[in-house]
């Protein structure tokens, strides 16, 4: 516990029904005295914990009433003992009352610093802190949720997990270094290759999700490319629900891409409609051509847009050429115009005037992108975990090989190595630059 009071606004600036003012520490409540008058003959001294109590609360200048409730340690957010102001919304009632906490011996806290003091009281672990930030930045349903299940420890659990069965590993490996009998080592560094071979697969099953997860946290890139004139714009805006490129007759219309965002099934997808590829002696044109191939080259998810009225030619080979090697939907667009259903290579078709299909290009852009991958599925999300297990199966490799020619003391330095680099994960081993990057991202009362 840490032996000073922080306090600080656990909720947006700005005008709203209620406001809380959170302060955590050694003593609080002691600071509640000074602060809240209970309606009745309750005192402060004597409150409840986690039993929510009417009254006056004090703001300097003036006096509000609302409601004060005790968290008593350890079972608190932060471990420690907190106090809560629930006070009217308002950014003058709320920064008096916690001026006020600052006048009775409170400091302001720093920014996740109550995370972060629930990390150093055991708590959560860092992993789990991690998900409380990304449930707080979250700007989809499906980041939201995979940030819940990061909070839940699914993540920490498993790598607590894999660091048991390599203390384990290192365990032998001493007690086999202190009783060196060849025939015993050798049988050992049998067993302890298997082990460490299927750790490494458990590594690699983890190290699989993110490509998954990193597209639930930046959204997915989805490049509508084709030649010019088969209607990319006007499907873009209709993909939208508004006008956000520019449609016109006139072909090479769209010169850079034009960017939009949607969610389906709680996931987001970045939408980019790019310039329309064919051969041209405009140098502006040619320009957005090559931003839409670099687009399409980094995208996760292609839409190819062809056009029945105008035919399958060169400019569309040249188009599908950029697209080889990813996830592909052929949209033929314009149906409300042909109603033709000729090409059997089309995954939809659609009208930008009419609505039809657009459903059913969402539900293939959602297929594409995750497949049958449950709502509920953990996902590695986050760029730190990914390195971090990234090192330690390289640890493991390294120390795999090490087992047809080196001394069991020197795989163990690998085996220890990637012991270290999980608990870079749990916390167990993370420097403090680490860990006060992490709490940066937060905001400051949380």
């Amino acid at each position: 516990m840490m032996e000073d009071n922080i306090s600080a606004i656990a909720t947006p600036v700005g005008k709203g029904g209620v406001a809380i003012i959170r302060v955590s520490g050694k003593a609080p409540l002691a600071l509640a005295e000074k602060m809240f008058t209970p309606t009745g003959k309750t005192k402060v001294a004597d409150f409840e914990p986690y039993r929510m109590y009417t009254g006056k609360i004090d703001g300097g200048n003036f006096t509000d009433f609302g409601l004060c409730v005790y968290f008593k340690a350890p079972a608190s957010y932060t471990g420690e003992d907190i106090v809560e102001f629930h006070c009217h919304g308002g950014e003058t009632v709320a920064r008096g009352i916690l001026k006020q906490t600052f006048l009775h011996g409170a400091r302001s806290a720093g920014r996740g610093e109550f995370t972060k003091r629930a990390f150093l009281n055991g708590k959560l672990s860092l992993s789990s802190a991690e998900g409380v930030a990304d449930m707080i930045n979250g700007e989809s349903d499906a980041e939201v949720k995979a940030g819940y299940l990061l909070y839940s420890e699914k993540l920490t659990n498993r790598v607590r997990e894999l660091q048991s069965e390599l203390k384990t590993l290192l365990a032998g490996i001493d007690v086999s270094v202190d009783y060196p009998e060849e025939d015993i080592e050798e049988r050992h560094i049998e067993e302890l290759k298997i082990s460490l071979t299927a750790l490494t697969e458990s590594l690699s099953a983890l190290l699989a999700g993110y490509a998954t997860g990193k597209k639930i946290k930046s959204g997915v890139t989805v490049a509508i490319c084709g030649k010019p004139n088969t209607g990319k714009s006007s499907l873009l805006n209709v993909l939208l629900g508004y006008d956000k490129a520019i449609v016109s007759d006139t072909a090479g219309t769209t010169r850079d891409a034009v960017e939009g965002t949607i969610e389906v099934n709680g996931r987001k997808f970045n939408l980019y409609d790019t310039a329309g590829v064919r051969e041209s002696d405009n140098a502006i044109e040619n320009i957005g051509i090559d931003r839409a191939e670099a687009i399409i080259k980094s995208a996760d998810v292609a839409v190819f847009v062809a056009d029945l009225t105008q035919g399958i030619g060169e400019e569309d080979a040249r188009v599908l050429k950029m697209i080889e090697g990813k996830p592909l939907i052929k949209v033929v667009n314009k149906w409300d115009i042909t109603k033709d259903e000729t090409d059997t290579d089309a995954d939809v078709y659609t009208s930008a005037v009419t609505g039809t299909g657009v459903e059913r290009l969402k539900r293939l852009l959602y297929e594409k992108s995750f497949g049958d991958r449950g709502e509920d599925a953990a996902f590695l999300i986050e760029e730190r975990h990914f390195a971090a297990l990234k090192r330690a199966k390289d640890s493991l490799c390294r120390a795999i090989v090490a087992c047809d020619s080196e001394p069991l003391d020197l795989i163990g330095i690998d085996v220890k190595e990637a012991w270290d680099a999980l608990g870079e994960i749990t916390g167990e081993t993370a420097t403090e630059a680490i860990i006060e990057e992490i709490f940066a991202k937060f905001c400051v009362g949380k």
